[in-house]
């Protein structure tokens, strides 16, 4: 069942930080459209106002900017809320190894207000973002819950203390918490710009706009890339899973593996260009293979992803032709 069909209070209010991100505003917007309240929550940081202005005009949707780094600004955003889905953070593996002080503010002491916030406040699901860098240098694939090695970067870090205090949380205040261990998200509206750009989306301007883009490494690691509507749906099915499944972490993929040089030359035949990348040196901190094992969000979650990599990337492209 798609996320479209999932039904909640109709008088049910949601809460997305980070919501004018990629995949905040993405929530946004696919919320409003079911028939429900959303509360957003940014300060615009890293997300767009541009991302969520057309949504400013339905009565159901409120944008407060704010900082999740100040526990007050949490404390009014929570009143009256029944799902919080947090997806305020700074991404980015190099940026944490560059920022590592403003990461752990961020990220962890961010997230850690929002559950406090969402504890005292009564809050009945805090639904928030993980990453699948948790898994650092295990080298086991498929990618299990429960099987992690060091994490590799400061970013990693963060998400892994992150999970901790949703499990502590959950144990220690009752609160129900679900990490969804997100693995390599595209799509519709995520930033092509900028040297810190995920690579699907810098792929794909550079190869419209006549450039040349760089590969680092070898070009043969391999991700499993995740349309963004997958995401959305194990959001709101976190919302709706039993209170047994809270203070765990999910993997939230689609059970994929791509490898980057196959995916770079999809890219070009895509777009009808015919280009032969730079290939630059490994990026310091990046995992080499990830493929999510997805059984235990399908078990708790009911998470049943509709789009793999092709249909995915296809309706990827088609919004940045019409977009960019």
């Amino acid at each position: 069942m798609g996320y479209q069909e999932l039904k909640f209070d109709e008088n049910a209010v949601f809460l997305v930080t980070g919501g004018a991100g990629f995949i905040g505003s993405n929530l946004c917007e696919a919320i409003l459209n079911m028939g429900y309240r959303v509360r957003c929550l940014d300060n615009l940081s890293t997300g767009k106002y541009e991302n969520i202005e057309p949504l400013t005009a339905n009565s159901r949707f409120t944008f407060i900017k704010g900082d999740i780094r100040e526990l007050e600004t949490c404390m009014e955003a929570t009143k009256g809320v029944d799902f919080v889905l947090n997806q305020a953070a700074w991404g980015s593996v190099p940026r944490s190894i560059e920022m590592p002080l403003l990461y752990e503010e961020i990220n962890i002491r961010g997230t850690l207000n929002m559950m406090e916030a969402s504890r005292q406040n009564g809050v009945k699901k805090f639904v928030y973002a993980s990453s699948s860098s948790v898994y650092g240098d295990h080298p086991v694939l498929p990618k299990k819950e429960g099987k992690e090695g060091k994490v590799l970067s400061p970013y990693a870090l963060t998400k892994k203390v992150d999970e901790e205090y949703g499990r502590l949380y959950k144990v220690l205040y009752g609160l129900d918490t679900y990490g969804m261990r997100y693995f390599n998200v595209f799509g519709r509206r995520q930033d092509p710009e900028g040297m810190y750009a995920a690579v699907i989306p810098k792929f794909i301007k550079q190869l419209m706009d006549g450039e040349v883009p760089t590969i680092n490494g070898d070009g043969r690691q391999s991700r499993d890339f995740t349309y963004i509507d997958n995401v959305i749906e194990a959001n709101l099915k976190a919302c709706l899973a039993p209170s047994e499944a809270a203070g765990e972490a999910f993997n939230i993929g689609a059970g994929g593996r791509e490898f980057l040089i196959d995916v770079y030359y999809d890219l070009c035949k895509a777009l009808g260009k015919e280009v032969e990348p730079h290939f630059g040196p490994n990026r310091a901190g990046d995992i080499r293979d990830s493929n999510a094992d997805i059984s235990k969000a399908r078990e708790l979650l009911g998470y049943d992803p509709e789009y793999d990599f092709e249909k995915g990337i296809n309706l990827a492209i088609d919004w940045y032709k019409e977009n960019l």
